[in-house]
């Protein structure tokens, strides 16, 4: 864990695919569909039985980098770790996940909403933060707004980010990546329609592409 550098893994990729898996079964060609399509990282979030099961599947594919999301309990961090989790998110800052984190020396994403929660991660030692729910707490101008008494800070914005939304946030200098769950929704997993998996995250991948030769 200690060679892993999460801010390189989110420069590199841009988007990060945000898994509910209800079916553990689903998590390797969920996986594959990932890769297939050019995005080898995903979040899967602890809301269901068989987030832990489903981690575990992830990341025995290799090539895939998979963190574990909606993590809110210290205790939760060795179980992720266990599983195969090489990052953490959290929804919101809590001062002993980090702790736990930073103890089983595997990154962190602590969420944050506002300035003074934003204050209190950077004294904790925090750098790139979760912006969480993004489009609710006021989209790419927030980002921006906490960006300025927080130049030194990274953000991870992810919460109602689609397609349509997601060059406006990567446009941010402050802005790393984005969390997002467009291509890899829900019932197309149920609905095991991978293909589609493949083909929307093609498609983040382009349109990432198009913002960086838009940019230089």
């Amino acid at each position: 864990m200690t060679t892993f550098v999460l801010a390189d893994v989110l420069t590199r990729h841009r988007v990060v695919p945000v898994v509910v898996l209800d079916d553990a079964r689903d998590a390797e060609p969920l996986a594959m569909a990932l890769t297939a399509g050019g995005l080898p990282i995903a979040e899967v979030t602890l809301r269901t039985p068989s987030a832990l099961e489903s981690i575990a599947a992830m990341a025995q594919v290799p090539n895939l980098i998979v963190g574990a999301g909606t993590v809110v309990r210290p205790d939760d961090v060795a179980r992720v770790a266990e599983a195969g989790a090489r990052f953490v998110v959290s929804p919101g800052f809590s001062p002993a996940v980090v702790r736990a984190c930073r103890e089983a020396e595997i990154p962190v994403l602590p969420g944050i909403a506002t300035a003074t929660e934003l204050q209190m991660a950077v004294e904790a030692g925090v750098d790139t933060v979760k912006f969480f729910p993004a489009s609710a707490a006021g989209g790419p101008s927030m980002v921006k707004a906490l960006s300025a008494p927080f130049p030194d800070v990274r953000f991870v914005p992810t919460g109602g980010i689609d397609d349509g939304s997601l060059g406006s946030y990567l446009a941010l200098p402050s802005v790393l990546a984005v969390g997002g769950s467009w291509m890899v929704a829900r019932k197309l997993v149920a609905a095991h329609d991978f293909d589609t998996v493949t083909k929307l995250t093609q498609q983040a991948c382009d349109a990432v592409r198009d913002l960086e030769r838009k940019a230089s």
